[in-house]
């Protein structure tokens, strides 16, 4: 169909939207996202929060309650079920309003025509009808068919497995041509290489090419090393508490129990077990490192992979803008003999300021140099242009004046794929044919300037018969103009910045399209040990296997293309190591998908942008230590959660079961075990905030899901080993009376609980370790309502009756050794670690 014939059909036109019909259309078709965004989202998470298993476990035990019409215990249990869960809630949704305002800071935007104007919107924002402007570098927002196009190539490997972009233009194409063919069409989700167009959004969202593909697959990142962990956590405790909850259900049948009263005893043992409160705990702990890290310049865009941040062993980046001042300099244009030429300058800066790819450093400063010297384009115009790629590494474009006969095409590229296209030199007033002394005279020089650090390109001329259209063939037989020497001095301080990653154990390598001898001079210039150097073309003959021995030993990696990039973060990955990778260009967005940290920085192309798991506001390698910093205090106090709470409540389960079957009632009813679990869960909601100790973030840790095991067996049965003898002792004291018992017991299984976070919570003595403000609060409030629970009005609600004052000291004197002995414990168990 004509492209006015769709303008027509979609009501729109060349001059775009009006603003009140685009927010009719927005209104209408909806945001413009794959992810559908649900009505009523709130109340929908709100809701969502009480079909969690443990919940309705809880409410089961509550029903059971009602059938026996016991609606005091009901009551209760479900009190604390949606306390509980309100709690979470509002902490929760405070903390995905902190994320969300967080990632509009870094969205992708589109250049879109309202009211006959260029603006710049979300892209979630596009609707149907918007007229959009493209160029390189730009992540098409959605499925769209071409107005204008000039020199317009696309990436859409995703879709069509194509390998090299795919020039599109505004022709016509059959009606049922398959979608590789649709060369007039853009699709949503693919991103643009070279050149610039104008488009008209025919499908967003979910009708879109790539939203039909959503919702047949399950589109996104595999999961984290810490998501892994966490699924892995959960099958060993629900596989633990169904051993247990099983035995010690059937244990008590046996022995004649009450068997509903038994059946809501187990269940709330269940309950018990699980660290209920860890999705709330992760939540906020993580959206508190989003906020204090966007403090820092660095902006989470996904906030799992925070973990991975402070897991993470290995940095790769380019050097540019990292390691380098990021202001490239044309330091000389110089011709064949190694002499200034305003000639090699004026051709560079043709080919620079008319051709229509990927803004790049390179140009910028061929551009400033040309125009500070009085230069201009204006007796050229373009024909054609040959647009780079990562195989042939050049750039080409045909220029003519009015006067001229012949074009002449204009190739700027890495110095030995120019040559590659060259049999004649220029050499003086004379083009010769470039022979082997001439070409060994230009490697030497090439290499002599490397070695001090320059970037060298080639650019080379030749005149061409006028023709509708120029190919990559025409790139041959032409003539060597001469050189373009770049310079890139290191950035000021990073060697300090470098020192910091060291301390924190993170190894960085380079990753750069550069040449090997630039690549090791900046290296060394910065203070980095260069051990090994691997090179694209060494990359290319290598199997994986011996990638995997290599890539761990080499500091730098010169001369290689994305896919190689990418190779290299496997092999890295496959050796172990939590690979993070730092880049901002469309040749980076394999790798940063591959890798387990993608950052890029605020300037980067929209592609890069997109891929990433964070956004840099500054390109600068202190800004992302910092960050790294953050992540490993949030990942320590994830993992403080974790420990603390399956260790404590791994105890009181094997303790409560034991005493099940032992004595004559039950230790406790099932509304004591959850007031238990909701009184410790308040300190419990401090540790996302709590002060993490200066060894632990001086090296990256991973997931294990082993230590976590033996560490909440270990504890756990220290926890028993206390809870038996706190029976013994309550026995002697207060003899068989079931409220008295239940009493002391709850009173001491909650001031261990409560103690044991400040000894578990630090590597070292707890003293030495101050915890952070809200657990300083926290904990001794909570202390003082145990205590004073049993002597308090509300008591008779919960079953309690106050207990003699010698039984509380006793109870004290229990906790206090249970500190001591864990203390002990503590150490001994880390030093086997060691």
């Amino acid at each position: 169909m004509p492209v006015d014939e769709v303008l027509k059909v979609l009501g729109s036109c060349r001059n775009g939207l009006s603003m009140a019909d685009a927010a009719e259309r927005l209104q209408h078709f909806g945001y413009n996202t794959v992810l559908e965004r649900k009505r009523g989202r709130l109340l929908w998470l709100f809701l969502s929060r009480f079909l969690n298993p443990l919940v309705l476990i809880l409410v089961c035990a509550a029903s059971l309650a009602v059938v026996l019409h016991d609606w005091l215990d009901a009551t209760i249990v479900l009190a604390i079920i949606f306390i509980s869960n309100v709690l979470s809630f509002l902490q929760e949704r405070h903390a995905s309003n902190v994320v969300e305002k967080l990632r509009r800071q870094v969205s992708a935007k589109t250049t879109v025509l309202r009211n006959s104007q260029r603006q710049i919107i979300p892209s979630e924002n596009v609707v149907p009808g918007d007229i959009i402007q493209l160029s390189a570098g730009s992540l098409i927002p959605a499925d769209g068919i071409l107005l204008e196009a000039k020199d317009f190539f696309v990436s859409q490997a995703f879709l069509t497995g194509e390998t090299f972009p795919v020039e599109k233009s505004p022709d016509l194409v059959p009606k049922d041509a398959d979608l590789a063919e649709r060369n007039n069409s853009v699709f949503m989700g693919t991103s643009v290489r070279s050149g610039t167009a104008t488009a008209l959004v025919v499908r967003t969202a979910r009708d879109t090419v790539y939203g039909q593909i959503s919702r047949k697959l399950v589109l996104g990142r595999l999961e984290t090393e810490f998501e892994r962990g966490i699924r892995h956590l959960g099958g060993l405790l629900i596989k633990i508490m169904v051993i247990i909850v099983v035995a010690v259900l059937a244990a008590n049948i046996l022995l004649h129990h009450p068997t509903i009263e038994m059946l809501l005893f187990a269940m709330a043992l269940a309950v018990g077990l699980t660290p209920e409160l860890l999705p709330a705990i992760f939540t906020i702990t993580l959206a508190r490192g989003a906020k204090d890290m966007a403090k820092h310049g660095v902006i989470v865009k996904r906030l799992n992979a925070i973990e991975n941040l402070g897991s993470m062993d290995v940095l790769c980046t380019d050097k540019t803008g990292t390691l380098t001042e990021g202001v490239v300099q044309l330091d000389d244009t110089l011709d064949f003999q190694g002499f200034s030429s305003d000639a090699v300058l004026y051709l560079s800066y043709l080919n620079a300021r008319l051709e229509t790819g990927l803004d790049n450093h390179l140009d910028a400063a061929i551009i400033r140099r040309a125009e500070a010297a009085g230069m201009n384009v204006l007796d050229y115009h373009k024909l054609d242009e040959i647009p780079y790629d990562f195989v042939r590494k050049r750039l080409s474009i045909v220029v003519c004046k009015e006067q001229d006969a012949q074009p002449l095409l204009i190739t700027k590229g890495s110095l030995q794929d120019v040559l590659e296209v060259c049999d004649r030199v220029q050499n003086g007033d004379n083009a010769e044919m470039l022979a082997d002394e001439a070409r060994s005279q230009i490697f030497r020089q090439f290499f002599d300037w490397s070695q001090q650090g320059y970037r060298v390109l080639g650019i080379a001329q030749k005149r061409l018969q006028a023709k509708a259209r120029y190919e990559r063939a025409d790139e041959q037989t032409m003539v060597f103009m001469g050189f373009l020497r770049f310079f890139d001095p290191p950035e000021p301080g990073v060697r300090q910045t470098l020192e910091g990653l060291r301390h924190l154990g993170v190894d960085l390598k380079i990753i750069t399209g550069d040449n090997h001898l630039v690549a090791r001079h900046v290296a060394e210039a910065v203070g980095m040990n260069v051990n090994r150097i691997l090179t694209g073309k060494e990359l290319s003959k290598m199997k994986d296997e011996a990638l995997w021995h290599l890539a761990p030993l080499a500091t730098v990696f010169a001369e290689v293309d994305p896919n190689q990039k990418e190779r290299i973060i496997l092999a890295l990955q496959k050796t172990g190591h939590v690979v993070g990778y730092l880049g901002d260009g469309i040749n980076d967005a394999p790798a940063l998908y591959a890798a387990d940290v993608g950052i890029s920085v605020d300037k980067a192309v929209d592609v890069a942008k997109e891929v990433a798991d964070f956004v840099l506001l500054e390109h600068d390698l202190e800004v992302l230590r910092q960050g790294i910093d953050e992540g490993r205090r949030t990942f320590a106090n994830t993992l403080k959660y974790i420990f603390i709470t399956t260790s404590a409540n791994f105890g009181n389960m094997i303790s409560m079961a034991f005493a099940s079957l032992v004595l004559p009632f039950l230790p406790l009813l099932a509304k004591q075990i959850l007031l238990n679990n909701f009184l410790s869960d308040i300190p419990s909601l401090g540790i996302a905030g709590d002060n993490v100790d200066r060894e632990w973030e001086s090296t990256p840790h991973r997931w294990n899901i082993r230590m976590i095991r033996n560490f909440m067996i270990t504890f756990g049965l220290i926890s028993t080993i206390f809870d038996m003898l706190t029976f013994w002792a309550l026995l002697h004291l207060v003899g068989e009376e079931p409220e008295s018992f239940r009493t002391g017991w709850f009173v001491e299984s909650l001031l261990t609980e409560l103690l044991i976070i400040l000894v578990l919570r630090t590597y070292k003595p707890f003293y030495k370790s101050r915890p952070g403000r809200f657990l300083s609060y926290a904990i001794p409030i909570v202390l003082i309502i145990t205590v004073l629970l049993p002597y308090l009005p509300v008591n008779s609600f919960f079953g309690f009756v106050p207990i003699p004052v010698q039984a509380i000291v006793v109870l004290v004197g229990i906790t206090v050794l249970y500190v001591a002995i864990s203390e002990l414990s503590k150490r001994i168990f880390y030093r086997s670690l060691d």
